[in-house]
């Protein structure tokens, strides 16, 4: 623990005393015990020292210095308050031993190690039980520290009352366990210490060590069971302080030691292990102190609003090959890795330091039998190594056998072997890499019919991954710096093997059931294994990740022992796994130009069935909440459509007796419907109506339009809940005018509805029939009743012109949306080679509230219609498409109106980026990902 240097620039308690015993003389004696007049010399204390403590720290200072002064001044505070209460305020002549007491600090204050704005846990240690006396002194106490705005956990018991509740309760013991004495009797505290190592931590070890690491497996659930969660908890978080404090407790109870180097000269930990949990202590306090300072108060959660400033302030400048927030966040997610490492080390280290005493036999698991497996030894049910320092030297393949064995047999790997193996990471060089059994071994691993996320995960953890395929080894912990993507880069491989693990044993039946049924057909599995694992393989390092990950497929394929067929495929799933979400999410997909252009790049069955399956993974394993029923409809449809195209389907008929087809089914549907009635109906639908919809939606909308027109009403709403694809259908069937749809956009957006999809039409007879595909904030369907009649009601009002959507999405948010911390540079593209019929407009931007109603409404100032959209959002970022025509239902080629077009859109995506202003009423976001 760091000596405290120029103790009195934090606090002098003397001088301290000095004063506040002159403001009790100087006191009127009518005011007695009056607070107040300690309250100012007090809080001067405290300010002027946490001013001193923060401008140490951040002109250099560590942060550990930082946490043990944070807990002096502290400590200098309650002595002197302790001191003039027991002495001035409520004196005793002669205290008997009952009215005697110890201050006693625990938990995290116990250790001597508080952040800036932490609790201050407690204990206050009586011989017997409370005297009129000490709980005078005590509320006198804890009422100045809450005066002085002091977060204070507190317990009153005597040293039998710790002992009983230490017994029954892990988090007392815990606590007890770091217990340190403040001020008061010492003696006290010494028998609460002597009691406590003799009648609760003796022969305990085992029951303790169990504990703790349940108690561990808890909180990690509880907070998320990953520690590459793009907004880590700093301190509870895994990989996080808390796991480090779990070790130092373990070790603490077990070794009797005060700090972790000393598990050096006990020879349980190695001087380089004992430097790494020190680094990351350091690192991991640094970041929590930084935490506390910038955000005024205990936070412990590296939101993306902070880890910009806090990279900035650690020295995390920006470079050519990656931004300063993504390199301190890679720095993170490499110390939290650390944290694992030394947990599972620590594990290993206690079991053989243990095994000769069996005082932790009924935690760890001891074997009764050892046999050979592979040159292995099964010990325990565990694989582990034999007893033989040069293991690992003599046979390097050894480090890759030792998974494969434990995959092919469903073992776990003893902790002693992988901290061999972590040991042993500079024996994966260059020949272990070329060495082709080495390769086949890996590559079993990689398309074994065992789950091969788990093995992959083990040698990821171990550090031997990322040796043995270097490219894979760059992503480790390397964040995107977005609210889409919720994993590092290594995570979200890990997770998306895992996912087409699932997909081909059939555990994805309900959710993906095409990808789940083809799988099985697929000829080239190998190769579908390697471009999961090397799809995303090439990011961070500038330029188009799928193309720079071509090549680095290219490369690999051969030595991992692909055929030249499989190499070329996997190069080729590599370099367009983006190509089928891009077509479905993007395009219009009822246009045969979408899906003839999509078919020419697949060109083949086989390539087409392993880009939906490697999709669907790859979407899958973003993040919790962006896979759902819309996107993996829109995913089947471009599948089955391109599939038609490939086998010669859409050629068999001619466009006329396709559209007969479909006025056929159409018919059998409304028998209800005179032949004046159905003659009616067909007449008013062009050929992309007829071969856009299938016959059900076809039936639907001739009875909307039936009721509308016997109803002569000027708007006919119709609301259909589709829970398979995840979404409100609503369909509007009214009079066309120019700008209809951005005011559509409008009505949505102050209902609080976000457009994830949108089909617009004109029938024959001038009226719009739109339908509009749309999602609550939580991605679900938007179906809650008194939602659905706001939705009528808004639409009403605001194509009547009673309401104006711009008043109302005009208002700023209560509070910054997460989103205001991310720059999106604004994008226009302009494709006239798309579409046979349209203008194909692309707009890329920060998402915020009201934008589609903002970019619709300028179409519609530039005189273009809207024909259909693609709504799409990510994360921060958007992505529309529009398909649009100009007045004359032409083309828009004219390259004056074009650069028009680009740059007002350009501006009105470039507000997205500007200063959030300061925050008023409450609005509803008016679109959000449509994940």
């Amino acid at each position: 623990m760091p000596n405290i240097v120029r103790q009195r620039d934090i606090i002098d308690r003397r001088a301290l005393a000095e004063t506040l015993a002159q403001a009790v003389t100087d006191a009127p004696a009518a005011s007695g015990t009056d607070r107040r007049v300690l309250l100012r010399p007090l809080k001067t204390a405290l300010v002027d020292g946490r001013a001193e403590i923060r401008r140490r720290f951040e002109n250099g200072g560590s942060a550990a210095h930082a946490v043990r002064e944070q807990s002096f001044l502290i400590d200098q505070l309650i002595r002197v308050v302790y001191d003039l209460a027991s002495e001035s305020i409520y004196p005793l002549a002669n205290p008997t031993s009952g009215e005697k007491m110890a201050i006693v600090a625990v938990g995290g204050y116990g250790r001597g190690e508080l952040a800036p704005f932490s609790d201050i846990d407690l204990l206050f240690l009586l011989p017997y039980k409370q005297t009129p006396h000490t709980e005078q002194v005590i509320e006198f106490l804890l009422y100045l520290l809450w005066d002085l705005g002091l977060k204070v956990g507190q317990s009153v018991r005597t040293v039998t009352d710790c002992l009983r509740y230490a017994k029954s309760d892990l988090t007392i013991r815990t606590a007890l366990l770091e217990a340190r004495y403040v001020w008061g009797e010492q003696a006290l505290f010494g028998e609460l210490k002597q009691r406590f190592e003799a009648e609760i931590m003796r022969g305990t070890a085992a029951q303790f060590v169990e504990a703790k690491l349940a108690e561990r497996d808890a909180r990690h659930q509880r907070v998320g069971d990953s520690r590459y969660q793009l907004e880590p908890n700093v301190k509870e978080g895994k990989g996080g302080l808390r796991d480090l404090h779990t070790l130092f407790w373990i070790a603490k109870y077990i070794y009797r030691i005060d700090d972790v180097a000393k598990l050096v000269e006990l020879e349980v930990l190695s001087a380089e292990e004992s430097a790494r949990f020190e680094r990351a202590q350091s690192f991991l306090w640094t970041v929590r102190c930084h935490l506390h300072y910038l955000a005024g108060r205990a936070e412990e959660r590296l939101t993306f609003g902070m880890q910009a400033e806090i990279g900035a302030r650690m020295g995390y400048a920006d470079r050519a090959s990656a931004r300063g927030v993504e390199r301190f966040m890679k720095h993170y997610f490499l110390v939290a890795k650390d944290v694992g490492d030394l947990t599972r080390i620590f594990c290993a280290i206690l079991e053989i330091d243990q095994k000769g005493k069996r005082r932790l036999t009924s935690w760890l698991r001891w074997g009764t039998g050892r046999r050979v497996l592979h040159g292995f030894i099964l010990d325990g049910g565990r694989l582990t190594i034999p007893a033989d320092d040069d293991f690992f030297k003599k046979d390097p393949v050894g480090l890759i056998r030792l998974f494969h064995v434990a995959q092919e047999h469903d073992l776990d790997i003893h902790p002693r072997a992988l901290r061999a193996v972590t040991q042993s990471l500079r024996l994966v060089d260059a020949r272990l890499r070329d060495d082709p059994g080495a390769n086949r071994l890996f590559l079993d691993i990689l398309t074994s019919k065992k789950n091969p996320e788990i093995a992959l995960r083990r040698m990821n953890e171990a550090g031997v991954f990322g040796r043995f395929v270097p490219d894979f080894g760059r992503v480790v912990a390397q964040m995107q710096y977005d609210m889409y993507h919720v994993y590092t880069v290594d995570e979200h491989t890990l997770i998306a093997i895992g996912i087409l693990h699932q997909i081909e044993t059939g555990q994805l039946n309900e959710e993906l059931p095409v990808a789940s049924a083809i799988m099985s057909t697929i000829a080239s599995r190998r190769a579908l294994y390697v471009a999961t694992l090397l799809h995303d393989i090439a990011k961070g390092r500038g330029g188009d990740h799928s193309e720079l990950g071509e090549q680095v497929a290219l490369k690999l394929g051969p030595r991992l022992g692909l055929s030249d067929e499989e190499t070329e495929t996997v190069a080729w799933l590599v370099r367009w796994h983006l190509l089928m979400s891009g077509t479905a999410f993007k395009l219009d997909i009822s246009e045969p130009q979408t899906i003839e252009d999509f078919v020419e790049r697949v060109q083949s069955p086989e390539r087409l069935k392993l880009l939906l399956v490697l999709t669907a993974a790859d979407i899958r394993a973003v993040g919790p909440k962006v896979w759902n029923g819309w996107k993996a409809a829109l995913l089947r449809e471009v599948y089955h459509s391109a599939l038609d195209v490939i086998s010669g389907g859409l050629t068999v008929e001619a466009r006329d007796s396709r559209i007969a087809t479909a006025q056929g089914a159409a018919h059998t549907l409304l028998p209800d419907f005179s032949d004046d009635d159905f003659a009616a109906f067909t007449s008013r639908g062009y050929p992309f109506y007829w071969l856009s919809l299938d016959a059900e939606t076809h039936a639907r909308h001739a009875r909307l339009m039936r009721g509308a027109d016997a109803a002569g009403a000027p708007l006919t709403v119709e609301k259909r809940v589709d829970h398979a694809r995840a979404v409100t259908e609503v369909t509007l069937y009214t009079a066309d005018h120019p700008g209809l749809f951005s005011r559509i956009a409008g009505a949505l957006a102050v209902a609080g509805a976000n457009i994830v999809d949108a089909k617009i039409m004109t029938m024959t007879n001038g009226m719009a029939l739109d339908t509009l595909w749309v999602q609550d904030s939580d991605g679900c369907p938007f179906e809650r009743p008194d939602k659905l009649a706001k939705l009528a009601f808004v639409f009403e009002n605001v194509l009547t012109g009673d309401l104006k959507p711009h008043l109302e999405l005009e208002r700023p948010a209560p509070y910054p949306s997460r989103t205001h911390v991310f720059t999106v540079p604004p994008r226009v593209l302009i494709d006239n080679q798309a579409s046979g019929a349209h203008t194909v407009i692309e707009v890329n931007g920060r998402d915020r509230p009201g934008l589609l109603w903002e970019v619709t409404r300028e179409l519609t100032r530039l005189s273009l219609q809207v024909s259909s959209a693609k709504i799409s959002t990510y994360g921060e970022k958007v992505v529309d498409v529009f398909y649009v025509k100009n007045l004359f239902g032409h083309k828009v080629e004219h390259p004056q109106k074009l650069a028009e077009i680009r740059t007002n859109l350009e501006a009105v995506l470039a507000k997205g980026n500007a200063a959030v202003p300061a925050p008023t009423a409450p609005t509803r976001r008016a679109r959000v990902a449509a994940e």
